[in-house]
């Protein structure tokens, strides 16, 4: 990784047909559904495992989906 601050700005050609890092996020404002968070949690998607992800979700909020990803 490199050794600059996150702040310093680069001007960087756009190139056709890539979508450019200020228009990529990770969605850090949205709920997670369910299924996001069986998805990240490396599960498969069945109604036992929505059911967990409910709980989950309404007991640690975004914070559940959170602790799954890297």
């Amino acid at each position: 990784m490199s050794e600059e601050s996150e702040s310093v700005s680069v001007s960087v050609p756009e190139v056709r047909g890539v979508t450019p890092d200020r228009l990529l996020h990770a969605g850090g404002s949205d709920q997670p559904s369910a299924e996001d968070l069986v998805l990240a949690s490396g599960r498969d998607v069945t109604p036992e495992s929505l059911e967990w992800a409910r709980r989950r979700l309404s007991e640690e909020g975004r914070s559940a989906l959170d602790k799954r990803l890297p």
